[in-house]
């Protein structure tokens, strides 16, 4: 049985992943895409960055495509 996550929990995901990342190796690269992807997703599914989030839902669709 497959454990599907929602975009909102994989994109939470994905920024836990990265914060990770930065702390062990205080990448300066990874700070600043951190700092570009920080929005809140707030209880309604919006966002406060609707183009990042817009991106975000391309890539997870792209992906979804090519795995399947």
């Amino acid at each position: 049985m497959k454990n599907m996550l929602t975009y909102r929990e994989a994109f939470v995901a994905m920024q836990s992943f990265l914060e990770k990342y930065y702390e062990e190796t205080s990448s300066d690269d990874v700070g600043s895409l951190l700092g570009e992807l920080s929005f809140d997703i707030w209880q309604d599914g919006s966002t406060g960055d609707p183009a990042s989030w817009g991106e975000w839902i391309e890539c997870v669709e792209k992906v979804k495509k090519e795995t399947s």
